[in-house]
């Protein structure tokens, strides 16, 4: 064969080479796309190993842990304010001071009806007033007097009788006058014991004990009028200043010590029962962003209430702030954590379905989907653990990006992770 052939042949039959490897190309494209075509398009995404809490949201207020407040015991002016908001104070330290001289009149008064009444208590339990004591004792001893020598005067008269002197009638007579004598010193011992009736005695006895009480009142309002603290702890409240007007229990100064607050929260009652002493607490306030506080629950609801149109119970929980930061009243976003699991065996909550009571997934695999029972535990906002019946790694669907159903079986590919 010339040359010239043979080159011509060899061009041509790489020509057809070409051609066929191209046909042959389009055709397997053709394939894979109709047989993409024929998968259903799902989200999927692997399971992994993390840190999983399961949580409760809600918010309180602070308070302090033992505080004292301190209110007017009556209406008057405050004479002298001897702290600042913000100062650390000692117990027994004088705080402030109110006009008490309408409270000294009161106890005055008080202590002198008190010392009538127990002059009067005396009187009952003695038999009466001093006087009347002397006079009856004078009395006591006539009458003694007169019984006795009405007794003399009988014996001699029976002797006179029997020595023919004296008749029988005077014998009477003198029986009669010892009688008479015995019968009135009777009455005078029974007036010394008996001076007064039961009712008469229990009169006296209460107005005693109400001149006690009020008497111990009218002190107790001069000691309030001089207001002390009662532990150590900071002046985080002073409503009041020097010649200021109060009414009686009006608020004057608020004292705590702030190193650790309580916060009171509410929980929806579907919560209450994830609900354990003990469990972490982490506090964010809007005032300082960025900042949290970590404690624990310390009181757990024991009844449920109202609460607008809710129905919660009341939590209490224990921070510590040793700088101070978190101040009473304050209203703060509380998180509390349930439950925590290391290392957990995680998936989407969307890749999660029920069905009769029973949790499963759709596992993907080789392009189809796989019905796997689940054994759940621990959920958050976005992802929940798996205890059994998934493996690390497996690739789980989540749902279709075209709206159909996921059923087992189903040929599939995944289009997001």
């Amino acid at each position: 064969m010339p040359l010239d052939h043979a080159i011509a042949f060899a061009r041509k039959h790489r020509a057809s080479v070409i051609v066929l490897a191209v046909a042959l190309g389009v055709l397997l494209l053709a394939a894979f796309i109709s047989a993409r075509r024929g998968r259903v398009p799902v989200r999927a995404e692997k399971a992994l190993r993390r840190t999983i809490l399961n949580t409760i949201s809600t918010n309180g207020k602070i308070q302090p842990v033992d505080g004292f407040e301190a209110h007017a015991p009556l209406a008057t002016t405050v004479r002298r304010v001897l702290v600042r908001e913000g100062d650390w104070v000692k117990k027994g330290q004088l705080l402030l001071q109110l006009d008490d001289a309408d409270a000294a009149a009161q106890a005055a008064r008080a202590l002198a009806q008190l010392r009538s009444a127990e002059a009067a208590l005396h009187a009952v339990q003695v038999g009466g007033t001093h006087e009347e004591v002397l006079d009856r004792q004078a009395e006591l001893v006539k009458a003694q007097g007169e019984v006795e020598a009405a007794q003399r005067n009988l014996d001699a008269m029976r002797q006179l009788k029997q020595n023919g002197a004296a008749t029988a009638a005077e014998v009477q007579n003198a029986e009669n006058r010892l009688k008479t004598a015995q019968a009135q010193l009777s009455v005078l011992e029974q007036k010394k014991s008996d001076r007064y009736s039961r009712p008469e005695v229990a009169k006296v006895q209460a107005q005693a004990a109400d001149a006690r009480a009020a008497y111990a009142a009218a002190q107790e309002v001069v000691r309030q009028s001089n207001v002390t603290a009662t532990s150590d702890g900071t002046v985080y409240n002073l409503p009041v200043h020097p010649g200021m007007y109060v009414a009686a229990g009006d608020l004057l100064v608020q004292v705590a010590d702030l190193s650790t607050v309580q916060v009171a929260a509410y929980v929806d009652e579907p919560d209450i029962g994830r609900l354990e002493r003990g469990q972490k607490v982490t506090l964010a306030w809007d005032a300082i962003p960025g900042r949290t506080w970590a404690g624990t629950v310390t009181r757990v609801p024991t009844t449920v209430s109202l609460l607008g149109t809710r129905t919660v119970g009341q939590i209490t929980c224990e921070i510590p702030n040793p700088d101070h930061k978190l101040l009473p009243n304050v209203n703060v976003s509380v998180t509390i954590t349930t439950a925590r699991h290391d290392h957990a065996l995680t998936v989407p909550r969307e890749a999660v379905h029920q069905e009769d009571g029973q949790h499963y997934v759709f596992q993907v695999v080789d392009g189809e989907l796989q019905r796997r029972e689940v054994e759940t535990s621990v959920a958050d906002l976005t992802r929940i653990e798996v205890v059994r019946g998934l493996e690390d790694d497996a690739v789980v669907a989540l749902g279709s990006t075209n709206g159909q159903v996921l059923r087992s079986g189903l040929p599939v590919r995944v289009v997001q992770r």
